[in-house]
């Protein structure tokens, strides 16, 4: 016990919260649309349990890739269509795929949901039917998603599960206490429920890009030199598959809320302009 308790693991955990925080936006984000389709009686239920369940698998996803980590990290298949596609693919590679994929397709189709209601006032969560064992159960998938990206990041900075695992269930509770009110907030600001969509659209980019260099992290990791481990990068007729920066990915956010933000308050000068204009008429 008092092995845990140096200056090196206290400065350890604050690095791990931060990383959790800034990686944790993109999941929180998640987790509030998608409670969202749950029926309006046990979206808060949901929330919790799943949290609380992702939470505690994230923490069996950290004890075995920190036991199982080499295995993990090397590629079961290399790709060898030279000028169509290359590269090699491990267990990494494919989590990042098939996340990727599926919650760009749920921003896809919860846009395109969103475009085909006629009326405004119509609950638009009416419609989804999914069960609240349904949107648990995705959640839970999706959070194990996001959880694979920043475990990885985690092991770069400790391997001391005691100090891992507290990060993840300190993160855990911030969601907890966070997730509420961040989906309150979408409700009462529809607009930005649309934007955190397109968010999850990006997210989605990010993690097909991440897929492309998944085993060449891996292997970096497990000691490969880094000009033999850039060979198992995956390349599309010849073009290198490279993931999008945090810092981007960050700004392309920023972005989208400044130009919502700004679009808003000139449709309300616009509106107010119109309604001064009519009435001298």
């Amino acid at each position: 016990m008092t092995d845990l308790l140096t200056a090196e693991n206290a400065l350890n955990l604050v690095m791990l919260l931060f990383l959790q925080a800034v990686l944790g936006f993109d999941n929180l984000l998640y987790i509030s649309i998608e409670s969202q389709r749950a029926p309006v009686a046990q979206q808060k239920a949901v929330r919790f349990w799943g949290i609380v369940i992702a939470v505690a698998l994230r923490v069996v996803l950290l004890f075995v890739m920190i036991h199982l980590i080499d295995l993990l990290n090397e590629p079961f298949f290399i790709m060898d269509w030279d000028g169509i596609l290359t590269g090699g693919v491990n267990f990494a590679t494919c989590v990042f795929l098939i996340g990727g994929a599926f919650i760009m397709y749920t921003a896809v189709k919860e846009i395109s949901h969103m475009l085909s209601i006629e009326h405004l006032g119509t609950d638009i969560k009416a419609g989804s039917g999914k069960s609240a064992a349904q949107v648990v159960g995705l959640i839970v998938f999706m959070n194990l998603v996001f959880s694979f990206d920043s475990v990885l990041s985690a092991l770069a900075i400790s391997d001391v599960f005691a100090i891992l695992a507290t990060a993840i269930v300190l993160s855990g509770l911030a969601m907890l206490l966070l997730a509420e009110k961040v989906t309150d907030f979408l409700k009462k600001n529809r607009m930005y429920e649309v934007l955190g969509l397109f968010v999850l659209l990006i997210v989605g980019v990010v993690l097909l890009g991440e897929a492309g260099q998944a085993a060449v992290h891996g292997m970096e990791a497990a000691g490969m030199a880094h000009e033999d481990a850039k060979a198992l990068a995956l390349h599309v007729f010849g073009y290198e598959i490279v993931p999008m920066s945090k810092s981007t990915f960050y700004f392309s956010v920023a972005v989208l809320f400044v130009v919502e933000i700004i679009q808003s308050r000139y449709k309300r000068k616009l509106t107010a302009e119109r309604s001064a204009v009519a009435r001298r008429v």
